[in-house]
């Protein structure tokens, strides 16, 4: 289970498969691996077309679907996407330089470390304008949080069974709040992609007024972002798991932003 997202850029396979069809393809190859390495280690040797195994897919209300897949038809079905790999070389879109890195995974469950630092990453009141952007736009939009915390009843999506927040002065912020902002109101659009990442400190904050107004109505140019909105985002030895998942998904919203493409999200 994972949260799944990808820059929907023109190019020849998302043309053939769609961009579903790209992530089924990837997610297909990882399941067919993981599956015979397991069976590896268990001592069967048999091949894939005689690998056979139950998959459970957790639903959000806390039941569960179970199907029989044969690993084979997953090694099938990823091979499909092999002839195109070619396409991605030189693709502005291809954030990690590997075929189909114009998409990514951010895996379940979410620890608990990652939404203390999803939290850290707000601006405080410090930074007046987009403390401002913020409290607004939870209003605006009605961030609650409730529909992130119905999934709390299931482990598979949060590791923490509480909801975390942090006092912003004049407000509260949760991570539920947090989570259903980033994940739960669908695709994300490049205009929505600024402020995301403006309010996650993802590029630079330092940011007048008239600019704010241009990155809402998505008229900046990427030529403006490069200059003015590097991904400032590093890498940390201490980040876990989901830290470096969703630094990831922030580098490759910052792409979308710059190409002026949506990313499409499947919480």
């Amino acid at each position: 289970m994972a949260i799944d997202y990808a820059i929907e850029y023109a190019c020849v396979p998302r043309e053939q498969f769609g961009t579903e069809g790209i992530l089924d393809r990837l997610k297909a190859a990882e399941r067919a691996q993981n599956v015979i390495h397991l069976f590896r280690e268990g001592g069967d040797q048999r091949p894939p077309s005689e690998m056979g195994f139950e998959m459970v897919r957790s639903q959000p209300d806390g039941s569960e679907e179970t199907r029989v897949v044969l690993v084979q038809e997953m090694l099938d079905l990823a091979d499909e996407l092999k002839p195109f790999s070619g396409c991605c070389e030189g693709c502005p879109a291809n954030v990690m330089g590997a075929p189909f890195s114009c998409s990514g995974q951010i895996a379940y469950p979410i620890s608990s470390r990652a939404e203390g630092w999803l939290l850290e990453q707000l601006p405080g009141i410090e930074q007046p304008i987009v403390w401002l952007l913020l409290r607004e736009g939870v209003v605006a939009n009605g961030y609650t949080g409730d529909a992130a915390r119905s999934l709390r009843v299931n482990p598979a999506y949060f590791e923490e069974r509480r909801v975390r927040g942090r006092d912003m002065g004049e407000f509260t912020m949760s991570a539920d709040q947090i989570f259903e902002m980033l994940f739960m109101v669908g695709s994300i659009t490049p205009a929505h992609a600024g402020i995301l990442l403006l309010l996650l400190g993802a590029v630079p904050r330092e940011i007048e007024a008239p600019t704010v107004v241009t990155l809402m109505n998505g008229t900046i140019t990427r030529e403006q972002i490069e200059s003015e909105f590097p991904f400032i985002l590093q890498d940390d030895p201490g980040d876990d798991g989901t830290i470096r998942d969703l630094k990831r998904f922030f580098l490759t919203l910052h792409t979308a932003w710059k190409l002026n493409q949506r990313l499409y999200l499947d919480a």
